[in-house]
Formats: C-alpha cells, sequence, structure tokens
C-alpha cells in the first residue's frame, strides 16, 4: 500500500492557538458536539459525567518547564466524544513538540496530579452537553453531594434517596437558602471539614444561604423548620443508609511486584502497528529502545506508554490507543489508569518502575528540547492576551501578572488597620490580613479578596479576617472573588503581587516592635523559596546553623549592618539571585557565602557551627527522584497509605503513622496520636513497599521510625521550613539527645525480619526490671518495650510475683479481664 500524505499532517486545532509556548499556565476544554470549546475559569473542577474533557498544564520544577495533558472521561460521555477527546491530546501533544506527559484521566480513577490541581474539591454533575446542562444555569436545584476522600476529596451528585448515602461519607442537601451537611458517624475528618467548605463556597457564590450540620443520629434533634425542611427530601422515619464499608474505601496505594511488570514493544511493520510481549520484570533502562515504542505494564497501578526519540509519527501518535485496546485485550478494569511519555523526558514515577535507570551526561545531540527553560526562566505575563482567553492558570492561581491595585489591612484587635505602602508584602506569622486586589479585565474593574491567616493567629483573629473579608466584599456588592490563604500555601499569584519580595516573619507585629515609621531591625535568618518573582517567598527561621539546609538559601541580617546570603550546594542559580534581591532590600549590601567555603565571620555570626540538614540527595541541585510522603491510617476501619503531593510539615498528622520515601532510605514517622495497630501495620506497610518496588529496590534498603517531636535533621530537610517551635519547643534534635541522655532517642532502625516474622513468644521478650516498666512516662520507658504489652518484659519470677498467677494462667483470661489486671498492678 502506497501512502500519498501523511494522514496525521493536519492543522491544530484553533482552540489551542492561545497556548503561549513555553511559558508556564493551564487550561480546561471541554468537548461539545465534537469541538473544542475553552471551560470559563470559574468552572474549572466541575466536571459533567456525560462529558468529556482535556486539561493541559504547564509549570516551572526547578528551571524545567513540565507539561502534562490529562483528558478526562466521563462515565456517560458517549464514544464519540471520548474517540474527539483522544485524538485531540495527540492533537495538542504533537502542537507542543512531543514533550507533553499524557495522562488518560476515567471518572472515578483520577491521577493524585490531577486531583491536585483542584484544591478546593472535584466535581461530578449530572448530565451534559447533549442533555442539555448549561453551565451558566444560574437557577439552583434540590441536590444531594456526596463528599469523598481525604486530602484530594471528590465530589458528586447523587439521587436525593437515604439509599444513596453512607455512614462512612459526608453529604450535602443543597436547598438553596439552607444547605444540610450531613456527617456519617464513621465519615474521616477531612471529609467533615471539605464538606463544610464547600456549604461555604456555595452560600458565597449565591450571596447567603443558611448551613446546618447535621450528625448521622441527630436528624430529629434539628430545630422544627430545619427538620420539615429535611424531612421533606429525606424523610427522617425511613431513614436506611449503606455502612462505611458498603460506600467504597477512599483511594490506597498500589502497585505491582518486580515479578508483575511486564514489557511489551509497540512496533510500525509493513505499515502495521503490532504489539508482542517483550520481557518480565525487573526491568532496566536498557530494554527501551529509541527507536520504538514500549507498553509497560504495571497491573492495577496502571499502565505506561513510553516513545523513545526516534519512534514513527505514527507509532507515537498511536500510542495512548495502543494502551487502551490492550488494556481491553487484558481484561483489566475500564479505568486503569494510562500515562504516556516520552523519551528524555520521564517523571520520577515511571523511573521508579526500573531496577537501574542511569542519568545520561550531557548530550548535544537530538531530543525533545521543547520542555527545557533557559537559565533565567522566561515569566512575561501578557496581562491582556490571558483576559481575552477563558481559560487561566487555574494551577498557579494566576489571573494576571500581578502588578494591580493593592490596598492591605491588618487584623487588630478584631478590626482591620490599613498597612503602609512601604510594609507591603512583610507579614508576621501571629497576625491575620487582608488584601484587596484591583486589576482590569477588558477595560471591566475586577477584584480579589485574600485574607492570609498566619499559621500562629488565635482563632478569633482568624474568625475576624474571614468576616472582615466578607464585609469588604459586601462593599463592592459581593463581586471579588474570596480567597483564605494559609502561611506556606500561597498561591502564585498571590507572590506575584509582591514581585519576589514577600517575607514572612515570626511572631506577631508588635512581638518585633514595629510601628509605620521604622523598618524590621531585629536581627533575623530568612530561608529563601523560589526562582523568580512570581513564586518566591521567604520565611524567618531560628537564627542559627541548624536552621540551615543545603537545598536552600538564606539571609543572614545583622544589626551592625552586615548581611550574608548562603547558598546551599542543592540550590540552583536563579534561587540564587532571587535571595540576593530578598537580601538587597532597602540598599542593603551583602555578602555572597557558599556552602562548604564559609569563612570564621560567617560562622561567628549565626552563633557557631552545628549539624544542618545536609543529606547528600538535597546537595544535588537537580535529583533525578522526588521524595514522596504517605499518609497510612486505620480511621475508616480499613488501614490505607494515601500519597500527598506538594507537601510540607504541615501536611505531617498527629494521628496517623507516615511513610517518607527519599528513596536511599525510607523514614516512618509516628504521630502521637497514631495507634499501635496503625503503628505495627505501617511498619509492615514500610517493608512491603520495598520488597514490591517495581525498580527492584534493594531489600536492606533502611527503614528509620521516628517520633513526633524527635525529627533529625536528615528527615526535617525534606519538608523545606521547619518549625521546631511547633512540636519540639524549639529544640534542635541534638540538644534533645543531650536533654534526654540517650544517643537514638525518638529515632529507631527497624529489625525488618523481626517485624516479618511476628512477635515473639513471652519466653523471647527481653526481660527488664520491674520499677523500669512501672514508668508512665512513653519517653521514660526503654526505646524496644511496647509500652501497651508491658507484662511481656517480666521474668517468670516477676510475673507471678506482680499478677499473682503464672503467664500461661494470665493469657487463658478474657480480653477485659487481662486489662482490669494490668490497671491493678500499674501495667497498663
Amino acid at each position: 500500500m502506497t501512502v500519498d500524505s501523511d494522514p496525521y499532517d493536519f492543522p491544530v486545532d484553533p482552540a489551542f492557538k492561545t497556548i503561549t509556548k513555553g511559558e508556564a499556565c493551564f487550561h480546561i476544554w471541554r468537548i461539545e458536539k465534537m469541538k473544542v470549546v475553552p471551560v470559563p475559569k470559574d468552572q474549572y473542577g466541575k466536571f459533567y459525567t456525560g462529558d468529556s474533557y482535556i486539561i493541559y498544564s504547564a509549570e516551572v520544577v526547578k528551571n524545567v518547564l513540565r507539561m502534562h495533558i490529562h483528558y478526562w472521561q466521563g462515565k456517560e460521555s458517549s464514544q464519540d466524544e471520548m474517540g474527539v477527546a483522544a485524538y485531540k491530546t495527540v492533537e495538542l501533544d504533537d502542537y507542543l513538540g512531543g514533550a507533553p506527559i499524557q495522562h488518560r484521566e476515567p471518572q472515578g480513577a483520577e491521577s493524585d496530579r490531577f486531583k491536585h490541581y483542584f484544591k478546593n474539591c472535584v466535581r461530578y454533575l449530572q448530565g451534559g452537553v447533549d442533555s442539555g446542562f448549561n453551565h451558566v444555569d444560574k437557577k439552583i436545584k434540590p441536590a444531594l453531594m456526596h463528599v469523598k476522600g481525604k486530602r484530594q476529596v471528590i465530589i458528586k451528585d447523587v439521587d436525593i434517596k437515604w439509599d444513596s448515602m453512607n455512614d462512612g461519607d459526608v453529604f450535602i442537601l443543597d436547598l438553596d437558602n439552607i444547605i444540610f451537611v450531613w456527617c456519617g458517624k464513621d465519615a474521616n475528618k477531612y471529609e467533615k471539614v471539605k464538606g463544610m467548605e464547600v456549604a461555604r463556597q456555595l452560600r458565597d457564590e449565591r450571596g447567603k444561604a443558611d448551613i446546618v450540620a447535621v450528625d448521622d443520629g441527630e436528624e430529629k434533634k434539628l430545630k422544627s423548620q430545619e427538620k420539615r425542611l429535611f424531612h421533606e427530601f429525606l424523610p427522617i422515619d425511613q431513614k436506611q443508609v449503606k455502612s462505611a464499608s458498603e460506600g467504597g474505601e477512599d483511594e490506597g496505594t498500589v502497585r505491582a511486584t518486580v515479578s508483575e511488570i511486564k514489557l511489551y514493544l509497540c512496533k510500525e511493520e509493513d505499515n502495521e502497528l503490532r504489539v508482542e510481549f517483550k520481557k518480565p520484570g525487573p526491568l532496566y533502562k536498557e530494554d527501551l529502545d529509541p527507536d520504538d515504542s514500549f507498553i509497560i505494564d504495571n497491573g492495577a497501578a496502571g499502565i505506561w506508554v513510553w516513545n523513545g526519540k526516534e519512534s514513527t509519527r505514527r507509532e507515537r501518535r498511536e500510542a495512548m490507543n495502543n494502551a487502551i485496546c490492550f488494556i481491553k485485550q487484558n481484561d483489566y478494569p475500564d479505568n486503569t489508569p494510562v500515562t504516556c511519555v516520552v523519551d528524555g523526558g520521564e517523571p520520577a514515577k515511571f523511573k521508579w518502575l526500573f531496577k537501574i535507570w542511569p542519568e545520561p551526561q550531557v548530550n548535544l545531540k537530538r531530543t525533545y528540547s521543547i520542555n527545557k527553560v533557559a537559565q533565567t526562566v522566561q515569566t512575561k505575563f501578557d496581562a491582556t492576551e490571558m483576559h481575552s482567553q477563558p481559560a487561566l492558570a487555574a494551577a498557579t492561581q494566576m489571573v494576571d501578572d500581578g502588578s494591580g491595585n493593592l490596598q492591605i489591612w491588618r487584623i487588630e484587635n478584631f478590626t482591620v488597620v490599613p498597612l503602609d505602602e512601604k510594609f507591603h508584602g512583610q507579614f508576621f506569622g501571629g497576625d491575620c490580613y487582608i488584601i484587596l486586589y484591583t486589576y482590569k479585565v477588558k477595560n471591566r474593574i475586577a477584584r480579589i479578596i485574600y485574607y492570609w491567616q498566619g499559621l500562629k493567629c488565635t482563632i478569633d483573629e482568624r474568625g475576624a479576617s474571614a468576616m472582615e473579608a466578607k464585609r469588604i466584599g459586601d462593599e463592592h456588592n459581593g463581586e471579588p472573588v474570596q480567597v483564605r490563604v494559609v502561611q506556606g500555601k500561597e498561591p502564585a499569584h498571590f507572590m506575584a503581587m509582591f514581585k519576589g519580595k514577600m517575607i514572612t516573619y515570626e511572631g506577631g507585629k508588635a512581638g518585633w516592635g514595629q510601628n509605620n515609621d521604622s523598618e524590621i531591625g531585629d536581627s533575623h535568618m530568612l530561608q529563601v523559596r523560589g526562582t523568580n518573582t512570581y513564586n518566591t517567598k521567604a520565611m524567618q527561621v531560628e537564627k542559627r546553623a541548624a536552621s540551615l539546609n543545603s537545598n536552600d538559601v538564606f539571609v543572614l541580617v545583622q544589626n551592625n549592618g552586615v548581611t550574608y546570603v548562603w547558598a546551599g550546594k542543592g540550590s540552583s542559580a536563579d534561587e540564587r539571585e532571587m535571595a540576593k534581591c530578598i537580601a538587597g532590600q532597602n540598599g542593603r549590601e551583602f555578602t555572597m557565602t557558599l556552602e562548604g567555603q564559609e569563612k570564621d565571620d560567617f560562622w561567628q555570626a549565626i552563633g557557631g557551627k552545628e549539624d544542618y540538614s545536609s543529606d547528600k540527595r538535597l546537595k544535588e541541585e537537580h535529583p533525578d527522584w522526588s521524595p514522596r510522603l504517605f499518609q497510612c491510617s486505620n480511621a475508616s476501619g480499613v488501614f490505607k497509605a494515601e500519597e500527598i503531593c506538594d507537601f510540607t510539615q504541615q501536611d505531617l498528622v498527629e494521628d496517623d503513622v507516615m511513610l517518607l520515601d527519599v528513596y536511599t532510605s525510607l523514614f516512618l514517622w509516628i504521630g502521637k496520636g497514631a495507634n499501635k495497630q496503625e503503628r505495627d501495620l505501617g511498619q509492615k506497610t514500610a517493608i512491603e513497599y520495598i520488597q514490591t518496588d517495581p525498580s527492584g529496590r534493594d531489600p536492606d534498603t533502611p527503614i528509620c521510625e521516628i517520633t513526633q517531636g524527635f525529627e533529625p535533621p536528615n528527615f526535617t530537610g525534606f519538608f523545606g521550613i521547619w518549625d521546631r517551635e511547633l512540636w519540639s519547643k524549639g529544640k534542635t534534635f541534638e540538644e534533645l539527645k543531650k536533654e534526654l541522655g540517650a544517643d537514638n532517642i525518638g529515632v529507631n532502625f527497624l529489625d525488618q525480619k523481626a517485624i516479618l516474622k511476628g512477635p515473639p513468644d513471652f519466653a523471647e521478650y527481653k526481660k527488664y526490671p520491674i520499677k523500669e516498666l512501672l514508668k508512665r512516662d512513653r519517653q521514660g520507658l526503654p526505646r524496644d518495650i511496647d509500652p501497651a504489652a508491658k507484662e511481656m518484659y517480666l521474668s517468670d519470677e516477676d510475673f507471678k510475683e506482680v499478677f499473682g498467677m503464672s503467664f500461661e494462667n494470665y493469657s487463658e483470661q478474657k480480653p477485659w479481664k487481662k486489662i482490669q489486671l494490668k490497671k491493678k498492678v500499674g501495667l497498663f
């Protein structure tokens, strides 16, 4: 067969031409009547189950533009619409040079990355274009919404009836003027908080509405008018809901073992595409031939498609279709994730599937270089062009370049006080602020109200900031968009307003003695993070060497006028330049100091040398890995591990166990509220995590168990800015060790073989004197003692003396009787 022309050589869809190549941006399109149509910004995060969507995200990470294309498929979307979304995704990928990573996102099985774009939540709406549903329908119809998930919550509309509900989740009954938030008795705290947040958003969108919280089983205690309305839609006397288990599990972490992973070759021969099995795991990078395309079958965790640099255009264009056909041929679930990557642009999660993935040396030959950004990242924004297109950067919250007009107030004595312009960009962690941002959209005035809440402000101040933000919004007829911003989680547009000079100081304004006539004068140290004026911020840290981190840049300001900029070995040139901008404010001169080249005057200024976060991985400017954090919990009755993206210290949940993977080792962080079962299962999960790693991880990879409040620097360094005041009363790890007289306090390397073997028999436990076991304080006990099983560490003689019976007789008692006996002798 002779091919006269390339069937894939056609113009790009006009909808995609609004993309500015090489710049950070975020766009969403919906397939409407087989055409690509932009989605208005105020509809971002809402997806109709009868439609298909395309999402494009480009963000700068360590001076590299990371591009991702997702096509979302509603469960009720037609095959034609899904087909259009699929080939338009390929068309967009081709338009961008083949560099983006492609993701197939079936409804209900979206990737963490997809859900992370929508900080508030992802909401499913019934219907679609063909059903006559309209995005701009202003009439509020009664609706029941199902709130499910943990950190990334999914909200979907369900039928208004008790049979749609279960006691493991949260449901919102929206009746326009009144919004009921019903919390199942086994719902997790994230769902409850998110349910209230969504209810507040619904109220704010329509101007006013009453929000009523209803606990499972407390429906009859509602006020008469509220109960009448609730009963009208959900008859209380007919209540019958499903159990939490019947409601389905929240998402966990799944992946194939090294023996289950498989590699398939996709090759074009004689104008035909064929897929053939190549080998089972473990896989190596050299298994991938740049002349071809490959499918990596990772079982329930998803299918990956890898396109070699020299693969044919048809092989690249048909890669996603091949993967979907592969799923059907192997009878995998329809919602199996599919991700398509390009040779040279593989994400860390893909590399983890391989036992060995050596990083190449600098190569000047042909590469997919469209995703590379110059040393100084192009950050120019054309606000006029951005507002002429409806797809705005929701991923970075950039509505313009931040050059609009600013009015800022600080909350003082529960009222607003204007902030002098010379202090714009300076925040205090013990205070709350309100920012009214005014800008123009096609000669029309638009406004955003940010209310920023410091991590150490009081609850009353937070409440006052929210109320004042609403009051200011009402003064402008409720038009401004209101955005709550928590310290440390500032969106890019918020930082862009201060042109790379945003600084957060410790404490409150009063603690510094700041007034409208004085500058910050106290000696202090700032940790600077960011690579340009749109993402840079500085936060005050304790002025001592223990606060340093090899992956960041710090500014040390002294009262004597001497200022240092200290750059860790893992910091980039752009990060150093932004730190210089912070240090040079108000005409200050500074001395540049590189890690490892410090002079005595620097160490004297910072208070002397100390250990700090300087893990060799932190010293790599462009590491080939990314640390991963998982939350491990059995709060729902089933033990699960859920990954957390873009984590900070605030993401460590005190009631759970957290697993931090830095590849060379694993850290198991034990929150003070974690129960014994979570701790035990967390240990086994960490071991299984290593053993089942498709990359064939060294089975002896060390696992370090850490107690909350006793975090060592080789752990805290991966969280960026670490607040020692939060759990450690301001003390460093070394100071805690010295104070408690122990070398390994709070840190324990797990004996993996012993854990897998299971608990020892009574005779196998190490024995301790009774006086050691009677200590109430957990920290006072020997490290290897399980506080919940102190009796196991008694010798035979001591056991008989303490309990008045042998261990054999004790083991025959009922569980409640054992607890009673332990309480009686002080071992509970």
